[in-house]
Parts: C-alpha cells; sequence; structure tokens
C-alpha cells in the first residue's frame, strides 16, 4: 500500500488522484488531518484514516501496512516543522515502509535566509539516519507562488517587489506526476537533482511576460525590503508570513531557487510546463 500525507493539500490531492490512474484504489491510502474532506476518496476505495503530525499514535495507525509513504512537507516552519517532519519520518519507518519520500525543495539549505528550506535540509538528515529507503524531492520553486506574488500587478502596472533573482518556477502538476513515478518505480534515490521547470525567470523578465499577454505595460520597480515588509504589515500580513516573503527574495537573490535543469522533463518523459502558461491563465481569469 502506498499512503499520502496531505491528501486534502494541493499537491497531495493531485498525487492521489494520479494514483487513482495507475493502481487499484484498494493499494491506496492517505493521511488526513480532517477526514470528512477526504470523504470522497474513500467513496472511490481509497483508506482514509486520520494522521496528524504531531501525534505519533495516530500515524501509526494511518501508517498501517504501508509499502511506501509520500510525507507531503507542512505549512508549518521552524522547529515546528521539523518536529514534525521527523515525527512522520518516525512513523514510517516503525510502519516498515521500504521506502520513505519527501517533498523537499531545490533551494534545501541549512544557511538559506528563506525559513522553509533550513527545514528542509534538517528533515533531509533525519530521512539519511533513519536507515530506511528514502527519496528528497528536490522540488522547483511553485509556480502557483509566482501568481501570488504578481497578481497585483495586473490591476496596478505596477510590479513592486525588492531585488530578486531567477527562479525556476515548477507547476504542481508536473511535480506530482513526478511524485506518483518516485512512489510506483525505481526512477529516484536519495536527494534529487534539482525538479524545476524549463526556466529561470525573475521578477523583470515575468513583467515582460505579463505585458505581452495583456497588452498592457507591467513596470517592475524594485523597493527595499524594509519598505516591502512594511507595505505588506499595512496590508494585514502577518508578521511571520511578511518575513518569509522578505526571505524568499533574500534568497532568490543568492541564487538558490536558479537552477533550471533537465530532470524533471527527463523524468517525465515530456516537456515540463512554461511559467508562460501558468501566467497566461491567471491573465485570461483576471481579464
Amino acid at each position: 500500500m502506498i499512503i499520502v500525507t496531505g491528501a486534502n493539500g494541493r499537491l497531495g490531492r493531485m498525487v492521489t488522484e494520479r494514483l487513482l490512474a495507475h493502481l487499484p484504489a484498494e493499494e491506496i491510502g492517505v493521511s488526513v488531518r480532517d477526514v470528512e474532506r477526504a470523504r470522497d476518496l474513500g467513496a472511490r476505495g481509497v483508506r482514509v484514516r486520520e494522521g496528524d503530525f504531531t501525534d505519533p499514535e495516530r500515524l501509526a495507525h494511518a501508517f498501517e501496512g504501508a509499502s511506501r509513504v509520500l510525507i507531503v512537507s507542512t505549512d508549518s516552519t521552524g522547529e515546528t516543522a521539523v518536529r514534525h517532519h521527523r515525527t512522520a519520518v518516525e512513523a514510517a519507518a516503525a510502519a516498515g515502509a521500504e521506502r520513505v519520500l519527501y517533498t523537499s525543495h531545490m533551494g534545501s539549505s541549512p544557511s538559506s535566509p528563506f525559513p522553509p528550506m533550513p527545514d528542509h535540509a534538517a528533515t533531509e538528515e533525519a530521512l539519511q539516519r533513519s536507515g530506511v529507503p528514502f527519496t528528497s524531492l528536490r522540488n522547483g520553486f511553485y509556480a502557483a507562488s509566482a501568481v501570488m506574488l504578481v497578481g497585483a500587478a495586473l490591476e496596478t502596472g505596477v510590479l513592486a517587489v525588492p531585488e530578486d533573482g531567477p527562479v525556476a518556477w515548477t507547476t504542481h502538476a508536473d511535480l506530482a506526476d513526478a511524485a506518483v513515478l518516485a512512489l510506483t518505480g525505481e526512477v529516484l534515490d536519495g536527494l534529487t537533482p534539482p525538479l524545476t521547470g524549463p526556466e529561470a525567470i525573475d521578477m523583470a523578465g515575468i513583467a515582460e511576460i505579463l505585458t505581452r499577454l495583456t497588452g498592457r505595460p507591467i513596470r517592475r520597480v524594485v523597493v527595499s525590503d524594509a519598505d516591502y515588509r512594511a507595505q505588506l504589515l499595512s496590508h494585514g500580513v502577518p508578521e511571520h508570513a511578511a518575513d518569509l516573503l522578505v526571505g524568499l527574495f533574500a534568497a532568490s537573490r543568492q541564487g538558490e531557487f536558479a537552477p533550471a535543469g533537465p530532470a524533471l522533463a527527463e523524468l517525465l518523459g515530456r516537456p515540463t510546463t512554461p511559467l508562460a502558461d501558468v501566467l497566461e491563465e491567471m491573465a485570461a481569469r483576471t481579464a
């Protein structure tokens, strides 16, 4: 049985849906905090069990009989995130899983200024110490994050964000396909190469794409980290979230999300989705 955690989230649900196209439903299980939200999966024959990274006993039940477990990283950061991930890794190993897979990040590093990256690095250390074969999927930066960062520019005509660097934006759909291949085959082991989209694009490049797609000029303006943070706070963004976004730009300036390698396309056996396609869909929705 293959177990997917976080199956009520965007990536976890995509992976589960794709597994259903490859395997009998009775060979798939999900570990979710809210069982009611996964009721539709249960109706299709998927084993749905409550699992929480704060509760080892519930995880033991959710992971029972697992041959492979995909641990989808949580949306928390810092010691809380690392503790949650370690608990999940330990529970998967205790359940007898033959392989543990984890959704890491191409920028995984203990020294990154973007808070989730040290968390991923610490989780990868836990995987290496677990004694169980593992795959750490070093996913590219979600293209959905680019949509979130630039959405207001379509209304204002100004993309005002801190100094940045190129990012190898990657779609959830491509990464879900890669996760399914890793769960059902023998294609990836250990720390993977960066699994990214086809090119690295900075905010100036995004502004150019949006200008071309909409026919309206989108001007890229550089603001200081401090001014950007203050602007976020003035719009009601919590401090920890504002610091997270400032850290994102700081890390991108250091080139942490820039390598756009061929590994994902080679794994999928097809071209990966360019960011322009994602932005075009966004522009069409807001037109």
